[in-house]
């Protein structure tokens, strides 16, 4: 079974993605802030983060940069409602990007890319 990490300061956020996730078979552990993120990676078998960019007093693409420093191989989803991040240069080091919306259709297909492009074809959960 993959764990997926949700990182979002929006508490109805994360209790959708974590619903909605868990609904397709994933383990979900959530995270509002990167302390908290950072514990859960630590103390889980974390296969994919999905992470929000506007955090409460702190910035998601610079915890998407402390991710990819300390846990190189760990994919990153950036979740958004700003598309304008996008260019950003420093959200190039996620995996995929995708804006947020009422419908979690595209999210959820971006979990099954990501996970199949980082840990094989066949999704044996």
């Amino acid at each position: 079974m993959y764990t997926i990490l949700v990182v979002d300061d929006e508490a109805s956020i994360r209790a959708l993605y974590r619903a909605e996730l868990e609904e397709d078979g994933y383990r979900v552990v959530c995270a509002e802030d990167g302390a908290s993120a950072h514990q859960a990676i630590e103390q889980n078998e974390v296969h994919l983060v999905v992470l929000d960019i506007k955090l409460r007093g702190e910035s998601g693409l610079q915890i998407l940069q402390d991710i990819t420093r300390n846990h190189r191989e760990l994919p990153v989803i950036l979740s958004t409602a700003y598309s304008s991040f996008k260019d950003d240069f420093s959200s190039w080091l996620a995996d995929s990007y995708v804006v947020k919306s009422s419908s979690l259709k595209e999210l959820k297909a971006e979990v099954v890319k990501v996970i199949s492009r980082r840990y094989g074809g066949a999704l044996s959960q």
